[in-house]
């Protein structure tokens, strides 16, 4: 068999093996900053394939973190890792400390630099416990109260690890060097930063990022091999501090926390529109006060922006960052804004699209390639930094969606997908690896 004849039939063997890591990483999720026992089990087996690995510090500029929990909720995981069981020999004191995610690195002689992104992290969701929810029926639903992998993470993971077997497998006929980046904290925009501040993107000649997606108009074959359009959006947790007083007896002397929110609430959502392009606002939650008769000295609100691109974006978080100063300032309070998440807007490069579309048809016949190649992208996704970051260097980007039907849509309890998307996904990624470093 030639090289591309043997990498289709191992994606064929390793359905087994990846279904397991997939289901085994479905039922302990992990969110943000807090995938210990994914990273764990992830460096082991690139590790024991042969790749260089890169983790904790090493990996994550810790000042450009984003969205980092407590200590406090970091130890209480680290205790929960370690009851339910991990790759202990590899669960680093960085990893125990929040500092998670992986980059393996094969380097197969002269030639480009291949980098490939594949998230790793849950969401704070309580998965669908009924029967008629497959992963709860199989035995394989999350164990972890209000965590949950609804949106094919897990999925990404299995597939980046299949995708490093094969490769490592087929070294001898590579030229150049892969560099695999299991990134955590991709929900709320808060990984990609710190990776691509540390450096690890710097190098990397041709990026390639995907994501699961249910079929539909736009994705109507296998794989859309290029996307674009995605929001730019900065996420802050706005904290607004105030002076209790009796509402009753000294209401003068107060400093009203809950009205500067709340001021500052319709004030956001206020914010013009912007003509080049299309922009969000919306405040999440708010949380003030501690009795009918105190006025409130702490209020704290979750809000994001969006923008169609990341000039539109920055627009609004600054009129955003202006009203929250200005509520506080009216109302004889203080405010403090932490910036939790950012991403950025992002294109996906027309020539490296087209040659990966050439790739499938070429190469993989029995995969269909979408009839829109370059579809418009939905929501946000910190990929766009290191895309960004990729095409500033002169490299080349691209972010593709492999189809697979889906049992509830993403980011909701009931989600679920078909798991031969798992080889789908590797005969992509690594079919357009192999073009790269032929």
């Amino acid at each position: 068999m030639n090289p591309m004849e043997t990498m289709i039939a191992r994606s064929h063997a390793l359905q087994t093996y990846m279904t397991d890591i997939r289901r085994s990483l479905h039922r302990f999720p992990e969110t943000g900053w807090l995938e210990m026992r994914t990273s764990a089990l992830i460096a082991k087996e690139l590790t024991q394939m042969g790749y260089e690995v890169i983790t904790g510090r090493a990996l994550c500029l810790e000042a450009a973190r984003m969205g980092v929990p407590s200590e406090r909720e970091t130890q209480a995981h680290l205790a929960r890792v370690l009851e339910h069981g991990c790759e202990e020999a590899y669960l680093t004191q960085d990893m125990r400390e929040g500092f998670t995610g992986v980059i393996g690195i094969l380097k197969c002689g002269d030639g480009p630099t291949v980098g490939m992104r594949f998230d790793i992290d849950a969401l704070g969701m309580q998965e669908w416990q009924d029967d008629t929810h497959r992963p709860t029926r199989e035995g394989f639903a999350s164990v972890i109260p209000g965590r949950m992998h609804a949106c094919g993470h897990d999925a990404h993971a299995a597939i980046g690890l299949g995708v490093a077997k094969i490769l490592a497998e087929l070294k001898d006929v590579l030229h150049g060097t892969v560099k695999l980046i299991l990134q955590p904290g991709e929900e709320g925009a808060r990984g990609a930063k710190a990776i691509v501040a540390a450096g690890h993107l710097d190098d990397v000649d041709v990026f390639i990022g995907s994501h699961v997606a249910p079929t539909d108009s736009l994705d109507d074959g296998d794989v859309t091999p290029g996307t674009y359009g995605s929001l730019a959006t900065t996420k802050y947790d706005v904290k607004f501090t105030g002076l209790a007083a009796h509402a009753g007896g000294y209401p003068e002397k107060g400093k009203n926390a809950l009205l500067a929110a709340a001021s500052a609430v319709l004030a956001l959502h206020a914010i013009p529109r912007h003509s080049e392009g299309q922009s969000r606002i919306n405040v999440g939650t708010l949380h003030a006060g501690t009795g009918r008769n105190v006025i409130a000295d702490e209020a704290i609100m979750q809000i994001e922006v969006r923008g169609e691109t990341t000039e539109i974006n920055s627009f609004v978080a600054k009129s955003a960052e202006d009203i929250c100063r200005g509520a506080a300032m009216m109302h004889g309070c203080e405010v403090s804004m932490t910036k939790m998440g950012e991403a950025e807007g992002q294109h996906s490069d027309e020539a490296l699209l087209r040659r990966i579309a050439d790739v499938v048809r070429r190469d993989l016949p029995h995969l269909t390639v979408s009839s829109v190649e370059n579809a418009q992208n939905w929501g946000s996704e910190d990929i766009s930094v290191m895309m960004n970051r990729v095409q500033e260097k002169g490299g080349q980007a691209t972010y593709m969606r492999v189809t697979t039907p889906m049992a509830g849509a993403q980011h909701t309890v009931k989600f679920d997908f078909d798991e031969s998307v798992l080889k789908k996904g590797v005969q992509v990624f690594c079919a357009a690896a192999m073009d790269v470093l032929k």
